[in-house]
């Protein structure tokens, strides 16, 4: 008979078996409503004995993972779900970090069992040295890695600014990162596989594309109309491709410039949730908008929604730093998985941050960008006009417009006669998964960058 339900090691033979079960339901492995083996073949299974297995089976109905049916013996609980969604392989890697997590905790006062040593030696010793204003104030203890969700500080301010954009947000259901693209590897890393379905904004954001390839998902775009995403082409392949995520701009469209009208978001909620479609919003312009903007975020509040944001586009793109906000649970696997990848975001930036929004330098700064950005899109808009060129969708809000060439002209070779005179032109082709698609046949136009006349000049040249 095998060993009883003494102790091996640390852990009894019963709680290695409940460990192992829990593991497997949160995985999915296990779904709800799923029998467990019977004690008998439990017996055999985990060869171990009678009552190792009904002081397991115990354990888990205790703790709301099993419950007990008449006739039926321990099936799965209902309310024992795989966490936020994750995949298996995912779960098992996060397992991994223990240590890691317990590293990151601030309540040691003897951390003998740290991987870096005091901040009294690195941190302090020089580089709070160089950072003026930014290096004064927190203590030494928060010189290390930090959590891994980020600065807590800049945690709730960015809470706040949600806030005031009608979006009912906490520090909990926030997560600091290097910037929008390490916010779109998290999600894609976290909550996709191999062979799932992805949708997007077509025309759209082109690194995307490349991301998702590179997760081996399968990629459909949605055509993007001038006031968002095509609302009846993504109902019909919500139904028909049933994707896991939808990944969209709502605010400034990259590459097109325009954003989504209040009746179309509605209208994608809507057909999202019917099909239990997850939307993943990056809206890296949603703090430029002097009153809260149309968004699905403020819509959904963040139930089924995830919002990404960043300060790159609005205070500098070498700072890398963004966020993620959305439900508490998908924010603690998104947490996870980055400590897994990359432990944490720079402490240094994000306190740097803190005290220029803290401080009221960043939305005064907002507040110039915006009217700076508003006068040269309406100086690009109308001297494009006047030319008689076509322009897809009015400024958004964003950097962009998008420009649509007449018949006959090639978006790839009008960039490389661009070139030719030192101007840098980004074809529109580049930003569609089909090259087929009509809007391919454009090109995006910067405001910020195309209130020149030698570039006006060229479009006058080579559209003519």
């Amino acid at each position: 008979m095998a060993a009883s339900g003494g102790r091996q090691g640390a852990v009894t033979l019963a709680e290695n078996v409940a460990a192992r079960l829990i593991e497997q339901i949160q995985s999915g492995d296990r779904v709800p409503g799923s029998k467990l083996p019977s004690i008998r073949n439990a017996v055999r299974e985990y060869a171990v004995s009678k009552n190792t297995i009904v002081e397991a089976y115990e354990s888990l109905a205790a703790g709301g993972y099993i419950v007990s049916k008449p006739r039926s013996g321990f099936v799965v609980a209902k309310s024992a779900q795989p966490t936020a969604g994750r995949p298996k392989h995912l779960s098992e890697a996060v397992d991994i970090v223990s240590l890691l997590n317990a590293q990151l905790e601030e309540s040691f006062e003897i951390r003998v069992g740290d991987g870096r040593p005091p901040a009294s030696w690195t941190e302090e010793s020089e580089i709070r040295r160089h950072l003026g204003l930014v290096g004064r104030g927190p203590s030494s203890s928060t010189d290390g890695y930090g959590s891994a969700w980020g600065f807590p500080p800049l945690r709730q301010q960015i809470a706040r600014r949600l806030e005031k954009q009608h979006i009912q947000a906490s520090e909990k259901n926030i997560i600091l990162t290097f910037g929008a693209n390490h916010a779109l590897d998290l999600v894609i890393r976290a909550f996709l596989t191999p062979g799932d379905v992805v949708l997007v904004d077509e025309p759209g954001y082109y690194p995307l594309f490349a991301k998702l390839k590179l997760a081996q998902v399968r990629v459909v775009g949605v055509r993007r109309l001038p006031d968002g995403p095509d609302a009846e082409d993504f109902t019909s392949k919500a139904a028909t491709e049933r994707p896991k995520l939808f990944i969209t701009q709502s605010i400034g469209h990259n590459p097109t410039g325009g954003s989504i009208s209040l009746s179309v978001a509605h209208s994608i909620l809507t057909v999202a949730a019917r099909h239990n479609v997850t939307i993943v919003e990056d809206d890296p312009f949603a703090d430029l908008s002097p009153t809260p903007p149309n968004r699905l975020a403020t819509l959904d509040q963040l139930n089924h929604v995830i919002s990404i944001g960043t300060f790159s586009k609005t205070l500098s793109a070498s700072l890398r730093s963004g966020h993620i906000a959305g439900h508490a649970d998908k924010i603690a696997a998104l947490a996870e998985l980055k400590m897994l990848t990359t432990v944490n975001s720079s402490g240094h930036v994000e306190r740097l941050l803190h005290r220029v929004a803290s401080e009221g330098h960043y939305d005064r700064h907002l507040k110039r960008l915006g009217q700076r950005i508003e006068a040269a899109a309406n100086r690009v808009h109308d001297a494009l006009a006047r030319s008689g060129h076509s322009i897809f969708a009015g400024n958004g809000g964003g950097y962009y417009l998008y420009l649509m060439l007449p018949q006959g002209i090639n978006d790839i070779e009008l960039a490389r006669l661009g070139a030719q005179e030192g101007i840098f032109i980004a074809p529109g082709s580049v930003f569609c998964l089909d090259k087929q698609n009509p809007m391919a046949a454009g090109i995006r136009i910067n405001v910020a960058r195309a209130d020149e006349d030698r570039f006006f000049d060229f479009l006058l040249r080579k559209l003519s």
